[in-house]
């Protein structure tokens, strides 16, 4: 049999077999009640899930995008007989579009982009929006659209993936301060948290090389910025007219 034979389905039913195993049912509850999850959790171990679909990934070798979209929606939709979605399964979905990233381009972001949709946690959209979207983004500039629509969309997670699928250009030295220009001005009104956690985040990541730049964008709102984007935008700078406090402060997860 050769790779092209190998059915997304069988793989998939494979790999949920394999999550499977590992389940926890301590962890299981402990992930829930901290993600807030409506769906059933099994207890897997980051590390232990990353595992399982790297194995998977080089069992397969390279794929071609359209099955790899094809897994991922199996992992995805995976039926269950009764009860909500499998919370790893959709997770696993998520890591494969990560893994296989440099196989898509911005045709493929609408099939992300579903996914996204779905995903109601910051758990499985801020993974799929920076190491898949935003890979995406930085090899494909028609990728540039489809974010601009993002930005402005009435969902909350895609205006969050929208962000922080400029952080690989950033990280990498190729920053698009234009579009982090537009985003953040259009979205500096916005009170909700995971938007105002983004968009504090990109840019406390964009001070790293530019601070001059954040200081700048952070002095001309004045009072629009909301304080939680303030507070994240300015942790990395010194003390000064709009840095952060002199106090030390503990390093918090993005």
């Amino acid at each position: 049999m050769t790779a092209d034979d190998i059915d997304p389905k069988g793989t998939a039913a494979e790999l949920r077999a394999a999550l499977s195993e590992g389940a926890d049912p301590v962890r299981a509850e402990q992930q829930r009640a901290y993600l807030h999850s409506d769906l059933r959790h099994l207890g897997v171990g980051v590390p232990d899930m990353r595992r399982s679909v790297t194995r998977t990934r080089r069992a397969l070798g390279a794929r071609p995008a359209p099955y790899v979209l094809a897994l991922a929606r199996e992992l995805w939709s995976a039926p269950e007989p009764a009860g909500p979605p499998v919370y790893e399964y959709r997770w696993a979905a998520v890591e494969l579009l990560v893994q296989y990233a440099r196989t898509l381009d911005a045709t493929h972001l609408p099939d992300v982009e579903a996914v996204l949709r779905e995903c109601r946690t910051w758990a499985l959209v801020d993974p799929l929006a920076v190491h898949c979207a935003g890979v995406i983004a930085l090899r494909d500039p028609a990728a540039g659209t489809v974010l601009d629509r993002w930005a402005t969309d009435t969902d909350v997670w895609l205006r969050r993936a929208a962000l922080l699928a400029l952080l690989p250009g950033i990280r990498t030295g190729r920053p698009d301060p234009g579009r982090l220009t537009r985003y953040a001005d259009a979205l500096v009104d916005e009170r909700e948290f995971f938007i105002c956690k983004a968009l504090g985040w990109v840019l406390r990541e964009t001070s790293v090389r530019d601070p001059e730049f954040v200081v700048a964008w952070v002095e001309r709102h004045g009072t629009r910025v909301a304080p939680l984007t303030r507070k994240e935008a300015l942790r990395r700078l010194p003390p000064g007219p709009s840095g952060p406090p002199d106090r030390p402060e503990r390093p918090v997860a993005p």
